[in-house]
């Protein structure tokens, strides 16, 4: 599958001098974890990503003001991206060799396509499990069909003791 069929194509952005307090109001009102930081050019450019975890850990968890902050001070810049035809696999490379959750996809020119965040990826991984899980009790399902049983002899089933009573007899 590729990245492009998978990715949010619906980013939500944000200006390089937005302040922190726009940003945190901006991911609450759009009920996002990641800001991708725009330049006010025309056409704007991708300066980089801001995350909510960015802000915990970068504004939250350091003593100091943080009132004078931006958008763009705390972007991951320059932003981690993928090209929108790789696939799943190469995606989640990218995000393991650069140790972050969530990667920007764009095109072969570097026009932003969409975002696409490890639980994005999970999710669809999860899809194809499930798609293999559904292929093998339908070829069990079938075969029930197909094939006749043979009869199994009529003998006993046996019978093996409880772990308890194996522990206890092989300490004697």
């Amino acid at each position: 599958m590729m990245i492009s069929n998978l990715c949010t194509r619906e980013v939500v952005c944000i200006p390089v001098n937005a302040s922190l307090n726009e940003a945190v109001a901006r991911m609450c009102n759009e009920h996002v974890g990641s800001l991708v930081v725009v330049t006010t050019d025309a056409p704007p450019h991708v300066v980089g990503l801001l995350t909510d975890r960015d802000i915990a850990l970068d504004v939250i968890g350091r003593p100091g003001p943080a009132i004078e902050l931006t958008a763009g001070d705390l972007a991951k810049s320059p932003p981690v991206a993928v090209l929108g035809s790789e696939s799943l696999q190469a995606a989640a490379g990218v995000m393991e060799k650069a140790g972050v959750r969530r990667l920007l996809v764009v095109d072969k020119e570097g026009g932003l396509i969409g975002l696409v965040s490890a639980e994005d990826l999970l999710a669809a991984i999860s899809e194809e499990l499930a798609g293999l899980v559904r292929a093998l009790r339908s070829g069990i399902r079938r075969e029930h069909g197909e094939r006749s049983v043979i009869p199994a002899p009529q003998a006993g089933r046996p019978v093996f003791p409880s772990f308890a009573t194996l522990a206890s007899w092989s300490r004697s």
